[in-house]
């Protein structure tokens, strides 16, 4: 259901924009991320779409899309807020290894919330409050990111700093223990309190021609103590990552 969102927003996009020359960069490419569940040790892999267009009235970046309803965009400063909406690929199914035996499937979702994001130069900010969609977690998270885009000969690296606030339904839903689901002297029940969770992660551009270049997302998340502290988790970082080929047009 994700992709027919997607691909709408492109199209409508794309038409909003007719009587201008717009700039839009497609490809797709494996997208590997870690569990940090005990014995679980079979990353996701999942084939991802990358997009990445702005035309000041929508906007796809990678797999996220939104829609501006106000801001201001300049030759070198740009703000705007905006409905957004994105995948959230966490999750587990019990049968992944022996320590969640016997726990209910935690499954992934779909969020969607506002957007405010300012840029200047080669910098930029961006803070996002989401809730959860198909009423997974039934709750919400407010993220916030800050990048920078340096050049290294042909390579270009877009490094950023990100701060998520995650509720105590969010973190309950992923790592908390349900009374139902505790074993006595292995796996007793437990509920997490609401934390903070710092990543940081960074895009790597290489032209192959004009048009057609490699990128690379690699990414490194620190989750909260109180779902560190989880009897069913092991690791405290989750590492994510994307290797995609990309082809860059105007329309």
């Amino acid at each position: 259901m994700r992709y027919i969102f997607l691909f709408f927003f492109l199209f409508l996009t794309l038409n909003a924009a007719e009587n201008e020359k717009q700039k839009v960069t497609i490809g797709l490419g494996p997208y590997v991320q870690t569990q940090p569940y005990k014995g679980d040790t079979t990353p996701i892999l999942v084939p991802s779409p990358v997009i990445f267009f702005d035309n000041s009235l929508f906007y796809i970046r990678w797999s996220r899309f939104g829609m501006y309803f106000l801001g201001k965009k300049e030759q070198d400063f740009a703000w705007g807020f905006s409905i957004t909406a994105q995948p959230r690929t966490y999750g587990y199914k019990p049968n992944e290894s022996k320590a969640l035996e016997g726990m209910d499937e935690r499954k992934t979702t779909f969020e969607a919330g506002l957007a405010f994001s300012a840029s200047l130069d080669d910098k930029y900010i961006e803070t996002m409050l989401l809730t959860d969609m198909l009423d997974r977690y039934d709750s919400w998270i407010f993220k916030t990111e800050m990048g920078n885009t340096y050049h290294l000969g042909k390579f270009s690296f877009y490094p950023s700093l990100i701060v998520i606030y995650q509720s105590q339904k969010f973190l309950n839903y992923y790592y908390g223990v349900k009374e139902s689901e505790q074993i006595a002297g292995i796996r007793p029940a437990y509920t997490p309190s609401d934390g903070v969770l710092i990543g940081a992660q960074t895009y790597i551009n290489y032209p192959l021609t004009k048009k057609l270049s490699t990128l690379v997302n690699i990414r490194a998340d620190l989750i909260p103590q109180s779902a560190y502290s989880s009897p069913i988790v092991n690791d405290r970082f989750i590492y994510s990552g994307l290797l995609s080929l990309i082809y860059t047009f105007e329309y």
